[in-house]
């Protein structure tokens, strides 16, 4: 790819790069090129974690109450929590990840949210029970234990007590 090619495209000149151009233009700046499809149309695609948010909704007894979705009090900010639960002043925030893949990206993530929250309160991350989020966990827990130091067993024990845990942690399920 010429420089003046490049430069074109780094401009946005070039209205529509093909993907060979696209293919040159990172392979001349020090990047991989990758492609992805992702399905169109309308079919729910985070059906996995809609039913790991299920799943843990049904640990909590009562008065505790999962409230989806809960938007970050920044205005214009499009961040939110998977789930909020609130009781006696006390406050636990819910990211729900059906394939833990990067645990630095997810650290930073719930670092982040939990800056920019003033209310975000314990974080507890609820991860799918399978075979690949249990080998990441079992490697990569350490990492995740300054700032989600209990245990899945310790989390549920206070949610079907009705009681927010006293810290955020990792789960399970």
């Amino acid at each position: 790819m010429s420089p003046s090619q490049l430069g074109r495209l780094e401009r946005g000149v070039i209205r529509r790069p093909t993907l060979e151009q696209l293919s040159r233009a990172a392979r001349s700046v020090g990047h991989k090129p990758w492609f992805a499809l992702y399905p169109t149309g309308a079919p729910v695609r985070d059906a996995p974690q809609l039913a790991l948010l299920a799943r843990f909704e049904r640990l909590l007894a009562p008065p505790l109450r999962l409230q989806r979705e809960v938007a970050l009090p920044i205005p214009g900010d499009l961040r939110a929590w998977d789930g909020r639960i609130t009781h006696d002043g006390r406050t636990a925030s819910i990211e729900g990840i059906s394939r833990l893949d990067d645990v630095q990206e997810v650290t930073r993530r719930i670092e982040l949210k939990v800056r920019d929250d003033p209310e975000a309160g314990a974080v507890i991350l609820v991860l799918n029970r399978t075979a690949h989020n249990r080998h990441i966990l079992a490697a990569h827990r350490e990492a995740l234990r300054v700032g989600l130091p209990l245990d899945g067993a310790a989390i549920a024990r206070e949610l079907r007590n009705g009681r927010i845990p006293r810290a955020g942690g990792v789960i399970l399920l």
